[in-house]
């Protein structure tokens, strides 16, 4: 499967997160339309699940993969305890019989912490981004690994993909920014 349909996958993970609440009361089998294959079935479910993960937060980056039965996951997360979490979630999904868990770890750091708590705030505490983070996961997700941030995740426009990159390129004390936002229909 190539880097495209990966990112897209990457990308209607994070759209999705902002419709969790939706999702929760909604049977997502229901939504497919009429004549969708088997593996949109098996795409749906998949990110159902990983977004209904309890502790899946603005600092974690889910995304899969889908080869006919086998479901790829990928990523990083902060905590282990979360990558065990979306392989049994996963595997529970009906059509999948294999489960393959890339999912990175991100190694424990008091400074990448810090990093992630002053990103937040650098990022979310400004007024013009402040309405992603009142949904119920944000949409713009900061992964810190050993100094370096990366911006993933949707925005809804250029300008915010931009204005992110410039406020977590403020926060001191990092050593890179990589700015991998995609702007919503593009």
């Amino acid at each position: 499967m190539n880097n495209r349909r990966l990112n897209l996958y990457s990308a209607v993970l994070a759209a999705g997160l902002s419709a969790v609440p939706a999702l929760a009361q909604k049977d997502v089998g229901a939504n497919l339309r009429p004549g969708a294959t088997g593996q949109d079935r098996v795409v749906r479910e998949v990110r159902h699940q990983l977004v209904m993960l309890p502790y899946y937060s603005v600092f974690d980056n889910l995304a899969f993969r889908v080869d006919g039965n086998v479901v790829t996951l990928l990523g990083q997360v902060v905590r282990p305890t979360l990558k065990s979490d979306a392989e049994a979630a996963v595997k529970g999904v009906e059509g999948v019989e294999r489960v393959k868990n890339e999912i990175e770890v991100l190694p424990l750091s008091p400074i990448d912490e810090q990093i992630r708590r002053a990103e937040y705030r650098a990022i979310y505490g400004f007024a013009d981004l402040y309405r992603y983070a009142e949904q119920a996961v944000p949409s713009m997700h900061i992964i810190v690994k050993n100094g370096n941030v990366t911006l993933v995740g949707v925005v809804d426009s250029t300008a915010d993909k931009n204005l992110a990159g410039i406020r977590a390129n403020s926060v001191p004390g990092v050593f890179s920014v990589t700015n991998d936002l995609t702007v919503e229909g593009h």
